[in-house]
């Protein structure tokens, strides 16, 4: 960490979040030391959101970096955790955060064994992939998990791409998982089959027909929802 406090931060993963996090993180003034992805799709979008940040494998992208984000699906996290305490990366005092909603930081275990510091985020919010994500991640809130000493660091790094930290326990990241779940695929059930009976009855263009209603009537169900305690 330089004395200013920025970081080089390594990123795994080019799907929709980890080079819009990486984008958000270079804002506030941490720099991007390398991206990991193995898709041709991925490299496009770190070619069109990050342009001078270089490509590279996976090991190398963990040693330039003080902080690792890992943006990769939840089920992918525990064995590239694993293989890369297996062969040494992880280093003590590395900061290493992972994107999923589906797991607090045991799944960093083998990484903390190693010395590194574990660190959950997960900005609740659909991501596109694209720099519209920014103003989206400024309106939106982030579940944190991490240990009780580091808890500060993760909620400092989710304010600063943007997002509201809210403490999740590990204890309570399944239900957490579930929520988030919940939410994103009943929403996209509900559209589709809404959109599908429109376009049934003739109507061209359902989308743009159903978004003021859609918007409308969730922001209302939101608005009733009473604060907890």
């Amino acid at each position: 960490m330089s004395a200013s406090g920025r970081l080089g931060v390594g990123v795994i993963g080019a799907g929709r979040v980890g080079p819009v996090v990486a984008l958000a993180l270079a804002g506030v003034g941490h720099a991007v030391t390398g991206i990991a992805t193995v898709s041709d799709e991925g490299r496009e979008r770190a070619a069109t959101l990050l342009p001078d940040v270089p490509v590279l494998d996976i090991p190398e992208v963990v040693r330039r970096s003080e902080l690792v984000v890992l943006a990769i699906p939840g089920d992918q996290l525990t064995g590239l955790v694993t293989g890369l305490a297996d062969v040494g990366v992880w280093v003590q005092g590395q900061l290493v955060l992972h994107t999923s909603p589906d797991h607090g930081t045991a799944v960093l275990a083998p990484a903390a064994a190693s010395g590194a510091i574990p660190l959950a985020i997960h900005p609740a919010m659909e991501f596109t992939g694209t720099s519209l994500d920014l103003s989206r991640l400024a309106g939106s809130y982030a579940a944190v998990t991490a240990p009780a000493p580091v808890l500060p660091i993760a909620q400092a790094l989710a304010v600063e791409m943007g997002a509201e930290p809210v403490v999740i326990a590990e204890g309570d990241r399944p239900a957490y998982a579930e929520a988030i779940a919940t939410a994103t695929e009943f929403s996209r059930s509900i559209v589709g089959q809404s959109s599908a009976l429109l376009s049934g009855i003739g109507v061209a263009e359902p989308g743009p027909f159903l978004a003021s209603l859609v918007h409308s009537s969730v922001d209302n169900a939101l608005r009733r929802i009473p604060p907890v305690g």
